[in-house]
């Protein structure tokens, strides 16, 4: 059991029959995904893994009851192909795009918002709840890395999920459901609000945040903490400990501004919140079995 996803959940790939999206959709039916059905306009009526194709969300939500979304469509493209998952009633949506422009994003967070949906991304690796399903890129394979356990995992950045999960196997310990945000300015789903489902979920007993330099989701996370809204054990590492103030490093949102966003400053605002701090990914496991 985990957070927001589970193999119960009946998905929609939109873009299932480009190479990315036929590729992937054969690893999601491998983790256990309940894919329901595939979306490209123009294709219905063909087969992808055995997976049937239409040629709208809106019909796969009619036949099979579809409730979340996966998206692998181009940037130009994929502000309107969340707006036909959020019209058409789906509840869960992950965009994986790189390269959304920004006021697509935003566009796409109000209107999630609005209509009380998650957008998980964009520029993320998707997520996983560990033995159940997986929508994205996140390889539930490979069983040094991803064990079921009771340990939530939050990331901005997608390559160190896989790391950091590593050290929390190898420490004897698994993990519910982890999530890449994203490391784009404008992300659909907010660490904060991940932490209010992890909150909730009575199978979570710790979370792991795997933050980076630039933005204030961090700071913002360690102020919901310190009121109450999440008070179970949490570890963090912060990536970008060398950025310079003032330069982007790699991902559009890694960038220090108006004194906030530096690991310093989150690592203040976490630690004041009750954070474990750590300062290499190979120190998370540790962290964890002291505190959990």
């Amino acid at each position: 059991m985990g957070i927001l996803l589970s193999k119960e959940t009946r998905v929609v790939v939109q873009g299932i029959t480009g190479n990315e999206g036929t590729f992937w959709t054969e690893r999601m039916l491998a983790a256990g995904t309940n894919i329901a059905g595939g979306v490209t306009p123009g294709k219905g009526g063909t087969q992808v893994h055995g997976v049937p194709v239409y040629n709208t969300v809106q019909e796969v939500v009619e036949k099979h009851g579809a409730e979340a979304s996966v998206i692998f469509v181009p940037p130009p493209f994929a502000k309107d192909a969340t707006f036909e998952a959020l019209e058409a009633g789906l509840k869960l949506i992950v965009l994986l795009v790189d390269g959304l422009p920004v006021q697509d994003a935003l566009e796409v967070r109000t209107y999630a918002r609005e209509v009380g949906a998650y957008v998980i991304g964009p520029n993320n690796p998707g997520m996983a709840t560990i033995g159940e399903a997986m929508l994205g890129f996140i390889p539930v394979w490979l069983s040094y890395v991803y064990q079921p356990g009771n340990i939530g995992v939050i990331a901005r950045s997608g390559s160190l999920i896989n790391e950091v999960c590593s050290h929390i196997v190898a420490a004897g310990m698994g993990i519910s459901t982890c999530i890449g945000l994203g490391g784009d300015p404008v992300p659909g789903t907010t660490l904060t609000e991940v932490l209010a489902l992890f909150q909730q979920d009575e199978h979570t007993q710790g979370v792991v945040i795997i933050g980076e330099v630039g933005g204030s989701m961090e700071e913002d996370a360690a102020d919901f903490m310190k009121v109450g809204g999440f008070t179970k054990p949490a570890v963090a590492f912060i990536a970008g400990r060398s950025a310079p103030p003032g330069k982007k490093m790699g991902h559009a949102g890694a960038i220090m501004t108006l004194g906030r966003g530096s690991v310093q400053s989150k690592e203040s605002a976490l630690s004041a919140a009750g954070v474990k701090i750590a300062q290499r990914p190979s120190e998370v496991g540790r962290l964890l079995k002291d505190i959990v």
